[in-house]
């Protein structure tokens, strides 16, 4: 067993450091604010221009400057990104003893945690990791998983998220609860069905039900 044990993370309020400025803590600085962090913090004394511009516009902090340990106080997400494997290796360690979770571009350093390879279809969050072994592998099942869950899963989970609300609020029994959501999800991706009002849409499930 490699170890490693899946979690959604919420990153709203938290403080995410990435130390580095290259392509990697680039991809990772997008990957936290497609995930809704709103505290990215970068230092190096170099960034991309395509970190650049996102700190022109105020969506990342940037400390121009090189690594210090009080980087990494306070951190609930820290990522060692620089070229130097030394120097990830520290801040790792520098991380653990802060209480950060720590993710390492150098496999020597030391992980804390892995990236996986994420498709988002608005709530929909599906995600697919070989733990290191193979990122072209993850990468390959990512493209599969794009093509397999479209663009039209990102309204579905909106519509379940209207519908479960409701029958939380007006459907008293729990078994009957459990049944309707379970209706209501084989029908994703939605269609014919995807504008019909919550109180509809549960007599219409309630009339397809199976009998007991």
């Amino acid at each position: 067993m490699n170890g490693y044990y899946p979690v959604m993370l919420q990153l709203r309020g938290e403080r995410c450091v990435i130390i580095g400025g290259g392509r990697i803590a680039e991809r990772k600085a997008i990957g936290l604010m497609e995930a809704g962090a709103d505290t990215v913090i970068l230092v190096s004394p170099r960034i991309t221009a395509r970190l650049q511009e996102l700190v022109a516009c105020g969506s990342l902090q940037w400390n121009c400057r090189t690594y210090e340990p009080e980087d990494a106080t306070d951190a609930r997400l820290l990522f060692a990104a620089t070229d130097d494997s030394g120097l990830n290796r520290r801040i790792a360690d520098d991380g653990r003893r802060a209480g950060a979770l720590v993710n390492t571009v150098d496999g020597d350093a030391g992980r804390g945690f892995l990236n996986p390879s994420v498709v988002r279809r608005g709530d929909l969050l599906i995600a697919v990791s070989a733990t290191g072994a193979s990122p072209a592998l993850s990468a390959r099942i990512k493209r599969e998983l794009e093509r397999q869950y479209g663009e039209e899963y990102g309204y579905s989970v909106e519509q379940l998220r209207r519908l479960r609300d409701y029958v939380k609020a007006d459907v008293s029994e729990p078994g009957e609860r459990e049944m309707l959501l379970r209706l209501a999800a084989e029908e994703v991706p939605l269609r014919d069905h995807a504008d019909m009002e919550p109180k509809a849409w549960v007599e219409r499930l309630r009339a397809k039900r199976p009998l007991d």
